[in-house]
């Protein structure tokens, strides 16, 4: 089902390449999304590449991410951002629009409309589509392996479905919920690679978050890597596990057997 019928709103492709993304999930998602009742306010704590908000087209939503640059882009989103620099699928510009970018963070300056031109040329042209900062918070994807690119100019599509939306940076713990909020979480997975952000996602912020996610009094859904402290973890917090099988669209080895996840719910 296209729940954005009910908006009157086109249907529109997440604007960013992302790791991990939940696009293939999104009819799964629809489904719990419509049996947890009256129209609510969606709550994702780990927004990321805007997949399931554009899937499920709340009329309410309040999307958080930790990274500030992806944050920074969908509020030049709901202004209509039409981008002007330079972008082509070539090495040298893109070390150079690189450069610049980490220029620009160093100096305090992430907030603006060239970041946001930066930050989405960088994630169209770099490796894989991968979103990397180091310890000290640059950028550090190198040069992607694409043939050809499509790189949108005109974001102006996007400006009627987010505006009712509210996207905040930071900590999930630090998010302002009501207690009929439907919540879906999708954190950095509790596999090897944690460096999505500055300071990682490490075992204890899984922890931390399952917890949060279990005082929730309204719908809560959750999705994770299945490994068995994971698996443990939720299900001695009384949460609903199942067991789903999710497509690999990025991998070093070239593997692209289906992961198997875990889908966790409460009060649904």
């Amino acid at each position: 089902m296209n729940t954005n019928i009910n908006r009157g709103l086109p249907e529109l492709k997440p604007p960013l390449k992302w790791a991990g993304g939940k696009r293939w999930l999104t009819s799964t998602l629809q489904e719990l999304w419509l049996s947890a009742g009256p129209p609510r306010r969606l709550v994702d704590p780990f927004c990321g590449g805007l997949s399931v908000a554009l899937g499920l087209q709340p009329g309410k939503a309040l999307l958080n991410d930790i990274n500030p640059h992806a944050i920074n882009f969908y509020h030049w989103l709901q202004r209509g951002l039409r981008t002007r620099i330079a972008m082509r699928n070539e090495r040298e510009l893109f070390y150079a629009h690189r450069g610049e970018f980490n220029q620009r963070i160093v100096a305090q300056r992430r907030e603006t409309k060239k970041c946001a031109e930066l930050f989405y040329y960088l994630n169209r042209t770099g490796y894989n589509g991968l979103c990397r900062f180091n310890q000290r918070g640059a950028f550090n994807v190198p040069f992607g392996r694409y043939c050809r690119i499509h790189y949108q100019r005109d974001f102006s599509c996007y400006k009627d479905t987010l505006s009712c939306w509210h996207f905040t940076c930071g900590d999930f713990e630090n998010i302002n919920l009501t207690k009929t909020d439907f919540i879906y979480a999708d954190p950095p997975y509790d596999v090897k690679f944690t460096q999505y952000s500055p300071g990682g996602f490490d075992w204890e912020s899984q922890v931390r978050l399952a917890n949060w996610l279990s005082q929730h009094k309204g719908p809560v859904v959750a999705s994770n890597q299945a490994t068995k402290r994971i698996i443990a973890l939720y299900k001695s917090l009384s949460f609903k596990v199942r067991y789903i099988y999710a497509p690999r669209f990025i991998s070093r080895s070239g593997d692209r057997t289906p992961a198997r996840e875990i889908l966790a719910s409460r009060n649904i």
